[in-house]
């Protein structure tokens, strides 16, 4: 697919692939370094990798990714972080929604390309808090931009915890203009909220969608350290948590908070609408959903 902005879709798709090997690497270090605790018997977890693919009768629509994902370890009771880079012809309903969106064009040449990373982890310890990040840049004829952000999702809160993972994502948008934070802190809280339950999902984070100044260098430095913030808010909560004791209550507080989870995301998640109207891996695209969950 020949177009404008070869070298910056390329630069992009291989950012997110380096992006992956990092928190693959990062995680199972946390799992081979779990020596304490219940689940410290188990076999130090490891990701297994599988192409995925778009289904389409058109020729033209191709691109897929790798869904990375370990199941059953020490400290992750499941972690997807998923990488793929997509194109084609947006169908009708995504040609609407993203019209309705402002994006120019969608009547007379609806292209597209899209490429990012997706991570959603599912902790074994109920202490330790479940957390999402995921970045990515799209692009159409008439326009491009780039979204995502990480936002944490503890089903037993640590005020310390949310202060911490708060405090480094400032830390990395401060570089970039003292006003990113407190913007990308808000869009979360609006974005993240469960309407049909009144409720935050989590305790928040960052994140931005349809973001373009029209410099694509400094957005696409912005979204590199969106994603560069997402270690070292994150691994430092788990190494924390992970060896505290927990109780079947405990253990019964973190189902019901899946359940929670897994609402939002099939309900009003747009990357899982985007992914499944769009024709990729079905399985890649509910990565996301917890192993087990419960509802009261």
């Amino acid at each position: 697919m020949a177009d404008l902005m070869d070298t910056e879709k390329t630069r992009a798709s291989v950012w997110f692939e380096d992006l992956r090997d990092q928190i693959v690497a990062a995680f199972e270090a946390l799992e081979d370094n779990q020596t304490m605790g219940p689940t410290a018997d188990l076999p130090a977890g490891r990701f297994e990798r599988t192409v995925t693919s778009r289904t389409s009768d058109d020729s033209t629509d191709a691109g897929g990714g790798v869904m990375s994902v370990m199941r059953g370890g020490r400290v992750f009771e499941k972690v997807g972080v998923n990488t793929s880079t997509v194109y084609g012809t947006l169908g009708e309903p995504a040609q609407r929604a993203m019209a309705a969106r402002g994006v120019p064009g969608m009547d007379s040449d609806p292209r597209f390309w899209a490429s990012g990373i997706s991570l959603v982890a599912h902790m074994q310890n109920p202490h330790a808090p479940a957390v999402h990040m995921n970045t990515r840049m799209f692009w159409t004829p008439h326009a491009w931009w780039f979204g995502g952000g990480s936002d944490l999702n503890p089903c037993i809160e640590y005020a310390d915890d949310t202060a911490h993972f708060h405090a480094v994502q400032q830390q990395h948008l401060d570089p970039h203009g003292t006003d990113h934070y407190p913007k990308l802190k808000a869009w979360a809280d609006e974005y993240f909220y469960i309407p049909h339950r009144n409720r935050a999902r989590g305790v928040g984070g960052i994140f931005m969608d349809d973001y373009n100044t029209g410099d694509w260098d400094a957005d696409f430095a912005l979204t590199q350290d969106i994603g560069r913030a997402f270690l070292p808010a994150y691994v430092p909560l788990v190494e924390r948590r992970r060896d505290t004791a927990w109780t079947d209550a405990d253990k019964d507080t973190q189902l019901v908070h899946r359940g929670l989870y897994a609402e939002y995301n099939l309900v009003y998640d747009r990357g899982t609408k985007f992914g499944l109207t769009t024709g990729h891996d079905a399985n890649a695209v509910l990565m996301s959903l917890p192993p087990m969950a419960k509802w009261v």
